[in-house]
């Protein structure tokens, strides 16, 4: 898949992203049985793109080994019916190294996290990119978070780059993002992707759309995919009313559900995916589970968010 096809397929999801979690076996081995079935099962539901071994899939918890038996699993799901993206990050070189493994292993992109644990100016931070980008005839997205946060210019710069298809924000920062849309529509001809990359970025997703970012990352469809299908398509149709009740009646909860506990961005998705019946082990160290009573709190959302879905259902 060249950029310009992967830039396509993204630009006009018809669902959601989706960013599988990654399943452990009993032992805590990568279970790539309940793996495939959980890939299986978001592309049935209607996903759009599967994001494997990312921030939700644990990506700093798998050996380069088991981060290819999964991208390669991934493929082998999704069969070309959506574009597999696969993580990669750590420095230049390990990140290198995970982008080829993407590769080999049938990816159609990269999701590029930011550098391991340095602050780098903006000057290493376009090259830490640019190289990656250079590795492999993959296309790269590049994700804002953490340690590695760009100014505009540095932006239009990474836009300009052979294979660098797309921005994914997740910092929040709605005046630098906004100045960063501005300065991509003033500078860079053609269409290039941004995606609202905030946990849960539903939450957020209004407010982006008013910068013109209309692309976002789904954690919430790995337990929950007709509430996540739901609100995608209430937000593409214009149906605030649908999407506003499910934004106070189920997100903004789970959201502050979610940050009763660190790590449960990640721990709390892959407890939602057991309650739905999958077993995917728990989270690797230094995640931790979720207590029992945040469990229940959990069970008791998914049900209000189906409810409500119901309750769309009756009023129609």
């Amino acid at each position: 898949m060249t950029p310009a096809d992967l830039a396509a397929r993204l630009g006009l999801p018809s669902g959601p992203l989706f960013f599988p979690v990654t399943a452990y076996g009993p032992q805590g081995a990568v279970g790539l049985d309940a793996y495939r079935e959980h890939v299986r099962r978001g592309v049935e539901a209607g996903a759009a793109a599967v994001f494997a071994c990312c921030g939700t899939g644990e990506f700093h918890a798998l050996t380069p080994e088991e981060y290819q038996e999964c991208v390669r699993a991934a493929v082998e799901v999704t069969a070309g019916r959506v574009p597999v993206v696969a993580g990669t990050g750590y420095g230049t070189a390990l990140a290198v190294r995970y982008a080829r493994l993407a590769e080999a292993a049938g990816a159609d992109g990269l999701l590029a996290m930011p550098p391991y644990l340095v602050l780098a100016a903006q000057e290493g931070l376009l090259r830490h990119y640019r190289e990656v980008a250079a590795a492999t005839a993959l296309p790269v997205i590049v994700y804002q978070r953490d340690n590695a946060v760009f100014t505009p210019q540095t932006v239009v710069e990474l836009a300009r780059t052979d294979g660098i298809i797309g921005f994914k924000d997740g910092l929040g920062d709605l005046d630098l993002m906004q100045r960063i849309v501005s300065a991509l529509r003033t500078d860079v001809p053609g269409d290039f992707l941004c995606f609202n990359g905030l946990p849960t970025a539903e939450l957020t997703q209004l407010a982006y759309r008013s910068l013109g970012v209309t692309l976002y990352s789904s954690a919430v469809f790995c337990f929950a995919p007709e509430i996540a299908l739901t609100f995608h398509q209430a937000l593409r149709h214009g149906d605030e009313a649908t999407a506003r009740r499910l934004l106070d009646g189920f997100y903004r909860p789970f959201v502050e559900l979610r940050a009763q506990g660190r790590g449960y961005a990640v721990a709390l998705v892959k407890a939602g995916v057991r309650l739905r019946g999958l077993d995917v082990g728990e989270v690797r160290p230094p995640l931790h589970e979720p207590g029992e009573d945040h469990v229940k709190q959990l069970a008791l959302l998914i049900e209000r968010g189906y409810a409500l879905l119901d309750d769309e259902e009756d009023g129609k």
